[in-house]
């Protein structure tokens, strides 16, 4: 289905808020913030206040100019701040995991090291909820709002599959590692082409950035590095079809497995 650029605003319009106690409000009542955005040099008691709710909530805002918060909300009196409500709601990995491992599952965990399109982000939630991925791990910061769009384009998957925003990917890797499961990092710099890679055990999946690939930090801590092999002349994939790639061989193998 195709939609206007005017059904795309709408969209994100509608999970809009803004002005200082309408966003102290809407935390303080339990609503999921995805993002928020603050003015630079805001002064005030109001603001202060939103800063210790902040701080209460463990959320983070990033500080920008004046005139973003009025592109975001033109004509609205804002305050000096804006905020996105998250279309779903966020989990903690540390708190899910155990349950999967509960159910007799063998996890298979997608962490996304910057994926900032929306429907790139959109799409990999599609293919990962038909690959039967438990979880999808972004991160706090510099990742693909979960939007309207966002959940168009996955076909709704976004609201069957558990989303764990973390705040410290490397933590996050780290307990993934220490909990027994297999850190597999898809990238260019891989040595192994996917399909003779391990992957039948528990693990998790590292997918990185449109720009840049996946961190440099993440690449040390994975288990095992591949790719997929390229014979035509572009070098590299769209990442959700990589992605779709990589979790259905993760399917392929564990099918196997079980015969």
């Amino acid at each position: 289905m195709r939609y206007n650029s005017h059904q795309r605003e709408s969209s994100e319009e509608s999970q809009l808020i803004y002005g200082l106690h309408a966003v102290s409000e809407a935390i303080e009542a339990g609503k999921e913030i995805d993002r928020m955005f603050v003015q630079e040099g805001l002064q005030s008691a109001t603001f202060n206040e939103l800063r210790k709710i902040c701080r209460e909530h463990n959320l983070h805002f990033t500080m920008v100019p004046v005139y973003k918060l009025n592109k975001i909300a033109p004509g609205k009196n804002h305050q000096g701040v804006v905020a996105y409500l998250a279309s779903v709601t966020y989990h903690k990995i540390e708190t899910l995991l155990p349950s999967i491992f509960e159910k007799g599952k063998s996890p298979l965990i997608l962490i996304l090291d910057r994926i900032t399109d929306v429907r790139n982000f959109g799409a990999i939630a599609r293919s990962a909820e038909c690959a039967g991925v438990d979880a999808i791990i972004i991160p706090s910061r510099g990742a693909a709002q979960v939007n309207g769009d966002a959940i168009k384009t996955s076909a709704g998957a976004l609201h069957k599959i558990p989303v764990c925003k973390e705040d410290n990917l490397k933590t996050t890797i780290d307990f993934l590692k220490n909990s027994g499961l297999t850190i597999a990092a898809c990238t260019e710099k891989g040595s192994v082409p996917y399909y003779e890679g391990k992957l039948s055990s528990p693990i998790a999946i590292i997918m990185g950035s449109e720009e840049d690939g996946i961190s440099g930090e993440y690449l040390k801590r994975s288990d095992v590095r591949v790719l997929v092999p390229m014979r035509g002349t572009i070098s590299s994939l769209n990442v959700s079809v990589a992605t779709g790639i990589i979790l259905f061989e993760v399917v392929r193998q564990r099918e196997l497995a079980a015969q």
